[in-house]
């Protein structure tokens, strides 16, 4: 059958279509996206303006219109934390059931975890053995570890990049300082986990998935997209961490145009690279490796398992 998922994050809205059965691996078909930055879109209080909100279903019945002109059977719609910690989240959900017949799923922070880890067991296999797993968001970095498909531990902290950008780095290019005082917030605030990671013991593959990731790696010198899924792309912390300096005295314009860094994301590079170079090095990861599923694979295995069982 094809499914689509819709993915309501902290700086997308991105629908994916796919070919899938029970047992089969999902088959790319169709990606729609739109550049929302709902994280952006937050006044003063922490709710979602009355603009945003027109501008998100917008985007919704967008994608919905993609969904039927590509055939979708099922659609799987979820949000994330840009619509999870929303102080008015339950009027933008009605309003947006109201007015475009889609009811978003609001994933926890530690949904969001599970459901990116179970996606990168599978893409990997038994053979990857116990994986620790990191996902940098617009709004919140999720960490995973576990041997089987559910992780042992599994943790949302709210180090998007988008967020930290938005709420930190001001500036472009950035103030040195307030480059600096960001970084000991992450670091701080990643450190208050490692102790519960720690206890399981060392993983065995360090894997990393999300935009900010990819594009990280892919400055180090990292395979570009279109040569395939199938390669093998790896992110070493030697050279993200000569990259974070260079990163931080560039303006997003300069950074757009680094390989494989795409405009709307380039302002919040630097951000990015400091969440996973305080990763890296707190949890003491030398390299990792890129994985081309991530959250919204998650959903569609999870589906897919449950139409398997039924």
């Amino acid at each position: 059958m094809r499914l689509g998922v819709l993915d309501v994050g902290s700086n997308t809205v991105h629908l994916l279509v796919v070919d899938a059965h029970p047992g089969a691996r999902p088959l790319p078909a169709h990606s729609h996206k739109a550049d929302l930055r709902l994280a952006q879109l937050l006044d003063g209080d922490g709710a979602v303006g009355a603009d945003g909100v027109d501008r998100l279903i917008a985007v919704v019945r967008d994608a919905l219109q993609a969904a039927e002109d590509k055939g979708v059977e099922d659609l799987l719609p979820f949000a994330t934390s840009a619509v999870r910690e929303a102080r008015n989240a339950d009027d933008v959900l009605a309003r947006v059931q109201d007015e475009t017949g889609v009811r978003l799923q609001v994933l926890s922070g530690a949904e969001e975890a599970r459901l990116t880890f179970l996606a990168v067991r599978r893409w990997f296999g038994w053979s990857a053995g116990k994986l620790l797993v990191l996902d940098i968001g617009g709004g919140s970095l999720e960490i995973a570890y576990g041997i089987d498909e559910q992780p042992d531990a599994a943790v949302s902290l709210p180090l998007g990049a988008g967020r930290l950008t938005a709420g930190w780095l001001p500036g472009d290019p950035p103030d040195p300082q307030e480059v600096r005082t960001l970084r000991r917030h992450v670091r701080a605030e990643i450190a208050r986990t490692v102790g519960e990671f720690s206890r399981f013991g060392t993983p065995d593959h360090v894997v990393a998935t999300s935009k900010t990731f990819k594009q990280l790696a892919r400055i180090a010198g990292a395979a570009r997209s279109a040569e395939g899924l199938y390669v093998q792309r790896e992110l070493k912390r030697e050279s993200l961490e000569a990259w974070v300096p260079r990163l931080a005295a560039m303006t997003g314009d300069e950074r757009a145009e680094l390989p494989g860094v795409s405009d709307g994301r380039a302002g919040q590079l630097l951000a990015g690279a400091l969440v996973a170079e305080g990763a890296m090095d707190l949890f003491g990861v030398e390299r990792l490796e890129i994985c081309p599923w991530a959250l919204r694979e998650g959903v569609i295995l999870r589906r897919l398992d449950h139409m398997g069982s039924a």
